[in-house]
């Protein structure tokens, strides 16, 4: 009597069908990312008479049929649930299901029922756990002329853990602040920062991993090379050269068109007729006929003056031609001239 008083009790606070459950293997957690799709397993351990499976979602207040499996009917899935849930391995002794496109409203625990004779019953249990988690947002900024800023960001849900490691000459240097920022969709948003010195002196590789709950984490690599902070101090220097360079071809060009009109007004004076050149004529009273000679000098200096004033205005806009330009025009004067 006292035997049958045991049993009664055990029966009525569910000890003994914890004792059944442990005859079915399962997972006691799934997680699955938000949109994706969840899988839950029941495998019976031992061979029992089973008749029908069943699927059932946990409610606050009961417990709500999703699918079943039978011999004779085969799969059913609930027709509240027909675009939701599926069968992907159908049996008695096994049996699986997925949930589609997985929500915040999927999350929960769902019971498997292997219902078998006489038993009754054998039921497993798993907790779905569904997450967010979005890339990660890596950047590297300048703080100053010998600090750089390496922070990485990323939102999920619950909040997701941020590891920032910067490795240089094989040393790692894990982030040293966290900044975590509630949204108002129910997500979080954890910033992980770390302030370096001397970055720009060697090639840096930053590294950023994100992980939500169990699931597979997520990162991002970017390798800093040393050129970089020295970037814009070569192109400062690179421009002084070019300028250097016009002026320099400037002044070659002046001197250039100079000797070239020069040569040209000693070609023409030695064309000229032996007899004007070494017979004098007598001047006249007309003071505005002047000799060939006295023509061709003026001629030159005039030419010198107006090269002078030449050169002043390439001087002037040397700072913003470039030394392509300053070659076409020095050609370009050349040829005017013949």
């Amino acid at each position: 009597m006292a035997h049958r008083t045991v049993l009664h009790l055990l029966c009525t606070f569910g000890l003994f069908q914890k004792g059944l459950t442990d005859l079915i293997r399962t997972r006691r957690t799934v997680t699955a990312a938000v949109g994706e799709e969840a899988g839950f397993r029941c495998e019976l351990l031992q061979s029992k008479d089973v008749v029908q499976v069943t699927w059932q979602k946990v409610l606050p207040d009961r417990e709500e049929a999703l699918a079943s499996y039978t011999t004779r009917f085969g799969q059913r899935v609930n027709p509240a649930f027909k675009d939701k849930v599926g069968f992907t391995d159908a049996g008695l002794q096994n049996s699986s299901i997925f949930i589609r496109n997985v929500t915040e409203e999927d999350e929960g625990c769902y019971l498997c029922l292997f219902n078998a004779d006489p038993e009754g019953a054998l039921t497993g249990e798993t907790c779905l756990q569904v997450y967010e988690l979005h890339e990660p947002v890596l950047h590297v900024r300048e703080s100053g002329s010998e600090e750089t800023v390496v922070s990485c960001s990323a939102t999920g849900r619950p909040a997701p853990t941020v590891t920032l490691t910067v490795l240089r000459d094989n040393v790692h240097f894990p982030g040293n602040s966290s900044v975590s920022v509630n949204n108002t969709n129910g997500t979080v948003t954890v910033t992980s920062t770390a302030v370096l010195t001397r970055l720009h002196h060697m090639d840096t590789e930053v590294r950023c991993a994100v992980r939500v709950l169990s699931a597979p984490q997520k990162e991002e690599v970017r390798m800093i090379p040393a050129e970089v902070k020295q970037s814009a101090e070569g192109y400062s220097w690179i421009i002084l050269l070019l300028m250097v360079f016009s002026v320099e071809a400037l002044c070659c060009g002046s001197v250039i068109i100079t000797v070239l009109q020069e040569q040209k007004l000693r070609n023409r004076s030695s064309l000229r007729d032996p007899e004007e050149v070494t017979t004098p004529q007598k001047p006249n009273g007309n003071t505005e006929n002047k000799t060939p000679l006295m023509q061709e000098e003026n001629e030159l200096m005039r030419l010198r003056t107006s090269t002078g004033k030449m050169n002043e205005g390439f001087q002037q806009e040397a700072s913003t031609e470039n030394l392509t330009t300053i070659v076409n025009d020095v050609v370009t004067q050349s040829s005017e001239l013949e």
